[in-house]
């Protein structure tokens, strides 16, 4: 039989069938077979607004909200991959101090509040150049010149704040001498070192550079 409706706390059906508990607390079920529902202050719907537990909360599926808002954490234990962000435009802000382990504790970054950042070990973008005219792009760091000849390279642009600092290291990984070819570096903005050009001779030549956000200058 079955009932589209329910009568909770009916006056006349104490301890058969009725409803105890604090005010506000989330009713459940108690017995067995006698319909009494109950509830605690651990598990409450305050003001008609929030639900409170007060214990741990144990979730078999998938936990959704608009906002995630956690105080005083001392330890997240997550397993397996997690993920932030599905856009380009999201931002993750983390204030405090920032390290990053492996299982055996082996620490590979760590970010402190003074500054500092202490890595591991570091590998960065390379890339082949292999053919002549080459335009770089962002990101380039490395640019292993492999091509014979005479080699032109454009360097991407300096110019833009957000390119201030950005570092462009060419080194010719040919072991013979070039003879009378060069690499020539031009750049798609702004200047090298105050000219237009730069150009890198002799045996195995290499050049790091870096933008200010206007300019490439030779360090």
């Amino acid at each position: 039989m079955a009932f589209g409706w329910a009568y909770v706390d009916c006056s006349d059906s104490a301890g058969s069938g009725g409803s105890t508990g604090p005010s506000g607390s989330l009713q459940f079920m108690t017995g067995s077979g006698l319909g009494i529902s109950t509830g605690s202050v651990n598990l409450t719907f305050q003001n008609n607004q929030i639900l409170q537990l007060t214990g741990t909360l144990q979730v078999n599926g998938v936990i959704s909200a608009s906002q995630y808002h956690i105080d005083d954490v001392s330890v997240i234990h997550a397993s397996g991959s997690t993920y932030f962000g599905n856009t380009n435009d999201d931002v993750h802000a983390r204030t405090g101090s920032l390290t990053v382990a492996n299982a055996a504790n082996e620490v590979s970054l760590n970010v402190n509040t003074s500054g500092r950042t202490d890595l591991r070990q570091l590998t960065v973008e390379y890339t082949a150049v292999t053919s002549s005219p080459y335009t770089a792009s962002h990101p380039a760091y490395i640019l292993g010149v492999q091509a014979t000849g005479q080699v032109n390279i454009q360097l991407p642009s300096p110019v833009g704040v957000a390119l201030s600092g950005n570092i462009i290291m060419i080194k010719d990984e040919l072991v013979a001498s070039r003879g009378g070819d060069n690499i020539t570096l031009n750049t798609a903005a702004g200047l090298i070192d105050g000219g237009s050009t730069y150009v890198l001779t002799g045996s195995m030549p290499a050049i790091s550079l870096y933008s200010n956000g206007a300019n490439w200058f030779v360090f």
